[in-house]
């Protein structure tokens, strides 16, 4: 919770939104100022029902997170970056995917993963964090792909909070496997951009 809202009023940004479960998770446990962006207009009206349902609310906009037209300028305090991913980590519940992904999907999904964290990296406070996640347990997706984007950013560095020992260390974040009767295969890694 703190690492994505770090202060009450704090200015956080769920990128890539839908269906809306964190965005409403967020503002059932915190005091922020949340802005929820998603690219498909029909996922969005789900997140809306969503919230509206709960009685939450939160800056709601429809837009492609690699580009920047939909932000008003204002850089956030913390980013939850849910990437689109494989969904290999959920293929026991899902096992279509199994059938609907390609292996030259994931290459694809690489390179989106990259742009969004590239385009997202910008629009953070100097000292803000970026929260990145996937149900992934490809380390392209990962390991590799944080790996990468620490390498190619000098003002992002990986902060791992403190008594958090879900998963098993992954390069610069932890990765769960599935497990039988109980969770899905997911991966995390918080950034922080340097200043203040």
């Amino acid at each position: 919770g703190p690492v994505v809202a770090p202060r009450p009023g704090a200015r956080v940004l769920d990128a890539c939104c839908a269906p809306g479960g964190k965005t409403a998770h967020l503002l059932e446990l915190f005091d922020v100022d949340l802005h929820a962006i998603d690219s498909d207009a029909a996922r969005l009206a789900r997140v809306e029902d969503t919230l509206t349902r709960l009685g939450l609310s939160a800056t709601l906009a429809q837009g492609d997170a690699t580009e920047r037209d939909w932000w008003d300028g204002t850089p956030f305090d913390a980013i939850l970056l849910d990437a689109p991913c494989s969904g290999s980590g959920v293929i026991r519940r899902h096992p279509d995917i199994k059938r609907l992904r390609r292996p030259s999907d994931i290459a694809q999904l690489a390179l989106l993963q990259r742009a969004l964290l590239d385009n997202l990296w910008p629009l953070l406070k100097p000292g803000g964090t970026l929260l990145y996640a996937t149900c992934s347990v490809l380390p392209e997706e990962n390991r590799d792909q944080i790996r990468d984007f620490l390498a190619r950013t000098p003002d992002a560095s990986e902060q791992m909070p403190d008594g958090i020992a879900w998963g098993q260390v992954s390069g610069a974040g932890r990765q769960l496997l599935p497990k039988v009767d109980s969770h899905d295969g997911f991966f995390y890694a918080r950034l922080v951009k340097a200043g203040r």
